[in-house]
């Protein structure tokens, strides 16, 4: 297993903006637009049942925005302890040993997508935006919003937003064949003034909490104007969206992201300085694709909540620059 793909996988996964879209676009947009808005700065407390394959996880949430900022406290109410809270003293977490999706989910706050609206002006066609009918969810009465993938490199969303808010009460990834991947569904739900903010406090021993840190320091970051390395081609949409170069004199670290406005995907290129070299391969881990490759003395990985054929068709777009061979 590579370095630092795993470990920065919650950079990855929380990692998104928006894109273009056809037909009833305008009110989808408007929809997702109170979606956001609603994920941010309203107070709400629920319980939500994850459910990934084989694994079905359920989750209890509160989450508050008042002078203090906001403040939200996540935890597990079935299998293994997991504890997360947010406010204005940072992140801190309790973390069980064992290897669920939802311990890398629950740390990045993917367990929710976000969609950003700093860009709108992304290439129409790579997906289409549509709003359905209504139904009940968690007791209230939520509209649909579909996010159609238009080829074969890309995941779609079904959301069902509730119809006062737009809070986001049910949400279902899928695939280019429809395949459910992952779903989220919100059993109960409390809003504003309903909220109990005695579940702000946490029954655990603070000691038993993990402080999260960043796992890159700034000081060791460079930033380049352009990276050293650079695809042939990309699938159709996805451009860079931002780059960092690291080196300490022995092994140089670079990672870019490429977006084709909502999903995202990272490539990591590291030294193989003292590392048995790897072959290439494939890994998933949880709905994500990983493809693993090896140039030259250099290890590529690339991972994104995309398909495998989007991870592997960046993957081997890639070539050692002249001055690295």
């Amino acid at each position: 297993m590579i370095r630092a793909w795993r470990s920065l996988l919650p950079l990855v996964l929380c990692t998104t903006s928006f894109a273009a879209s056809a037909g009833d676009s305008d009110t989808a947009h408007h929809w997702l637009e109170r979606m956001a808005a609603a994920m941010n700065h309203l107070n709400y407390q629920g319980t939500f049942v994850y459910v990934r394959g084989d694994l079905v996880e359920t989750m209890r949430i509160t989450h508050v925005v008042d002078d203090g900022g906001v403040r939200e406290r996540l935890y597990s109410v079935t299998g293994p302890k997991r504890e997360i809270i947010r406010d204005s003293e940072g992140v801190r977490c309790v973390l069980s040993d064992d290897q669920s999706v939802m311990q890398d989910a629950m740390v990045s706050g993917a367990i929710f997508p976000e969609f950003p609206f700093e860009d709108l002006s992304g290439d129409a066609g790579t997906y289409r935006f549509e709003t359905g009918g209504t139904a009940r969810v968690a007791g209230q009465m939520a509209r649909r919003v579909t996010i159609v993938p238009d080829d074969e490199f890309r995941y779609g969303y079904d959301l069902w937003l509730e119809s006062s808010t737009g809070l986001l009460l049910k949400w279902v990834l899928f695939d280019t064949a429809k395949n459910a991947l992952a779903k989220l569904v919100f059993t109960d739900m409390r809003l504003g003034e309903e909220v109990d903010l005695r579940e702000l406090e946490s029954d655990t021993p603070p000691e038993a909490f993990t402080r999260l840190a960043s796992i890159m320091p700034s000081h060791q970051v460079k930033t380049r104007a352009l990276p050293e390395w650079q695809p042939e081609s990309l699938p159709p949409g996805f451009r860079l969206a931002t780059h960092r170069h690291q080196s300490d004199g022995e092994s140089v670290f670079e990672h870019l992201v490429y977006s084709d406005g909502l999903a995202s995907v990272s490539v990591y290129i590291e030294s193989n300085t003292g590392h048995a070299l790897m072959g290439a391969g494939f890994n998933r881990i949880g709905t994500a694709n990983a493809f693993t490759r090896n140039l030259g003395d250099r290890q590529l990985t690339v991972i994104g909540e995309v398909p495998a054929a989007t991870v592997q068709a960046i993957g081997d777009a890639f070539r050692m620059p002249a001055d690295a061979r």
